[in-house]
């Protein structure tokens, strides 16, 4: 599973960004993606994830702001992030959780990063 991920960019707080995430591969082998952030200094961080059967769960910081969803024609998952705060600004990561049939293992795959900035 690869995934490329894309949008992220420079707003002022209480702005809103669209990050995407797009899988290629055996995108029916994943268990779950999720959205992660690591911010200068800090500890990479989950923000939000989704499983395979759409459920979703988001970290206390972003509850009622940000909404993940996908888009199961094009393989993608969507972060909107609203509401923006200067503490939201991070480098965004997207993962998968996928199963490795080969290797009869759980495996995790990394998208690259993108900024995410909030000034203030």
């Amino acid at each position: 599973v690869q995934l490329q991920a894309s949008g992220g960019g420079s707003v002022q707080a209480g702005g809103s960004l669209r990050l995407s995430c797009a899988a290629s591969g055996i995108t029916s082998s994943i268990n779950a993606i999720g959205w992660y952030r690591q911010a200068p200094g800090k500890q990479r961080e989950l923000v939000a994830l989704i499983s395979s059967g759409g459920s979703t769960n988001y970290a206390d910081s972003v509850k009622g702001r940000f909404t993940m969803s996908r888009d199961n024609a094009k393989n993608k998952v969507i972060l909107q992030m609203n509401s923006l705060k200067p503490e939201d600004t991070a480098v965004y990561y997207c993962s998968a959780d996928w199963s490795d049939i080969v290797a009869g293992t759980v495996a995790r795959s990394w998208g690259q990063g993108t900024q995410v900035t909030v000034s203030s």
